[in-house]
């Protein structure tokens, strides 16, 4: 049986890890210890950085969910981090992304926006490989999810490492993705630290809400000249790993996040995201409205998005249209879902619209 916490917490080393959006293999059920804490005792093993033997969960009661499956999903994305404040640890906060009206860009034409978001994307590109050869040693990436953040930064970094692919080579860049601890980030940290390599963080936000881990994220994305990171407690894990407890950091990294900085509402978090962005380069994709997002997806159906799917030209504009006509009530406005729109177009000719609004529209309740 495994259990997948929406909000849970469990100390390593004094410092409490947030567990929202996890999931381990259940030991055994809810119970109240004696302080009156109320707890899940779970194998810490089935999730990098925690302990290997069975651990206890502080959580809520029904603050979790269970299902039977034979394995456990590594690192579950979370976008809305709810937490209870705790000694040493940030406030309560809430990463849900903030609706901007499009009134908010009503000075600019369609045209200049397309060309404001060409010129946006071409500057992660080009920052990418920047700190793929090092010039650039590390960078904050934040825009709505599905709009291609992820694809233009992994696209670059596969190019260049395109010898190490063929020549069946460990690749010179990896993509981690969801939530991590703070000592699974610092060893991955480590295995990454040569020059020549980058590490991706895509979408590792819980790594925000623990102040061990912002801590370590800081040194590896710090743009002084010698970056060294420290984990300054004994650990079983890092020592059977052959990780030391001091390393030079020399790789470039990258840290991808739906969130924008600003609209964070903790105070304590907003100083740690403020340091964050003091010491590295900071790209904010501008896109915080559906007619910008709208516009994106135009542009990028219209650059050949959809080529493989070989639809004549009035198939594709069907697909745009659709989801143009039906933006407000699309559960994501993005790429993503003009790939599941077109999915649906080539799978259901004639009943593709009635598939649509049940498997990509918010239903009518």
């Amino acid at each position: 049986m495994n259990i997948t916490f929406t909000e849970g917490w469990y100390n390593i080393k004094g410092n409490p890890v947030n567990v929202g959006g996890m999931t381990f293999r259940l030991v055994e059920d809810y119970k109240v210890a004696a302080s009156g804490e109320g707890y899940v005792t779970v194998e810490g093993g089935s999730q990098p950085g925690f302990p290997d033997r069975n651990i206890r969960v502080k959580c809520r009661q029904g603050a979790y969910t269970m299902a039977q499956s034979s394995t456990v999903p590594q690192g579950i994305s979370m976008l809305k981090a709810l937490k209870k404040p705790a000694k040493n640890s940030a406030e309560v906060t809430d990463f849900t992304q903030v609706k901007v009206p499009d009134a908010v860009v009503a000075h600019e034409t369609d045209e200049q926006i397309v060309e404001r978001l060409r010129n946006r994307f071409q500057v992660l590109q080009d920052m990418t490989q920047a700190v793929k050869e090092g010039t650039v040693r590390a960078m904050i990436v934040t825009g709505p999810p599905g709009v291609g953040k992820s694809f233009g930064v992994e696209e670059v970094l596969g190019k260049q490492d395109l010898f190490n692919t063929l020549g069946n080579k460990r690749p010179k860049y990896e993509i981690v993705k969801g939530a991590m601890s703070a000592i699974g980030l610092y060893s991955k940290l480590y295995h990454y630290s040569e020059k020549g390599n980058v590490i991706v963080f895509d979408d590792c936000d819980s790594v925000l809400l623990d102040d061990l881990s912002l801590n370590i994220l800081k040194a590896a994305l710090d743009s002084s000249k010698k970056r060294t990171i420290s984990w300054n407690t004994d650990s079983r894990m890092l020592r059977s790993e052959g990780v030391p407890d001091k390393f030079e950091f020399k790789a470039g990294a990258i840290f991808i996040t739906n969130i924008k900085f600003e609209n964070v509402r903790s105070k304590k978090l907003q100083d740690h995201l403020a340091a964050l962005e003091s010491r590295c380069h900071y790209v904010d994709l501008q896109m915080d409205t559906d007619r910008e997002k709208v516009l994106r997806i135009k542009q990028i159906v219209e650059d050949g998005m959809l080529d493989s799917y070989e639809f004549e030209p009035v198939v594709k504009d069907e697909v745009v249209e659709f989801i143009v006509e039906n933006r407000a009530k699309m559960r994501e406005l993005s790429l993503r879902t003009v790939l599941k729109v077109a999915d649906l177009r080539k799978s259901f000719a004639t009943n593709w619209k009635n598939m649509a609004e049940v498997t990509v529209m918010k239903g009518a309740h």
